[in-house]
């Protein structure tokens, strides 16, 4: 399967989960003119023109964070139990982190208000604090087991500094320990982030 994707971005929450679940991939990056570094339109393989992108072997295209870090956990049967509190609690932090996270860094990214930009901020630190909250004593965001929601969580984090936003403690110390993990090393560096 291919993971379209540019360095840095969103996407990074499913290369994270292909490394850790070992299934098989190849990364095509797009540049900024909307063309993939096999040349093709990326607007011809995703209409929605943004990343992350999988594209499995027989042609079908998955798009939405959501749903392609779902597929790789099922596809590999790793990162999210198939029944139990933990499957929903995983999958109710990845909704979450998508609408009440990920959608606010919109003001950062461009050129928005300042006003804008405070409303944002704001709402990114009660995301902030209920994540932190959530934590407990736990090693990873759900439970002691990763899960795709830590995939994702990571990247949020990593964004996190271009709001202005301080991060609580417990989300501190889980990027921290997310950042030395194997599979985030790697796909940092395949991604030249490294």
């Amino acid at each position: 399967m291919n993971l379209i994707y540019y360095p840095g971005a969103c996407s990074l929450a499913d290369h994270i989960a292909l490394i850790e679940t070992g299934l098989s991939y190849r990364l095509i990056s797009i540049d900024h003119g909307k063309k993939t570094e096999d040349g093709r339109d990326f607007l011809s393989i995703n209409p929605k023109g943004y990343i992350p992108t999988l594209e499995l072997e027989n042609g079908t295209i998955l798009t939405e964070n959501q749903v392609i870090l779902a597929y790789i956990a099922e596809t590999s049967g790793k990162l999210l139990p198939k029944d139990g509190i933990v499957r929903w609690r995983a999958l109710e932090a990845l909704a979450f982190m998508s609408s009440e996270i990920h959608s606010r860094y919109n003001p950062f990214f461009r050129n928005f208000s300042e006003l804008e930009k405070e409303r944002a901020r704001e709402k990114l630190a009660q995301a902030f604090a209920i994540l932190a909250d959530q934590m407990d004593d736990k090693k990873f965001l759900v439970s002691d087991e990763m899960t795709i929601a830590d995939c994702y969580l990571f990247w949020v984090l990593m964004v996190a500094p271009r709001s202005g936003v301080d991060l609580p403690e417990a989300l501190r110390r889980f990027f921290e320990h997310m950042r030395a993990l194997p599979c985030v090393v790697r796909a940092l560096a395949e991604e030249g982030l490294g």
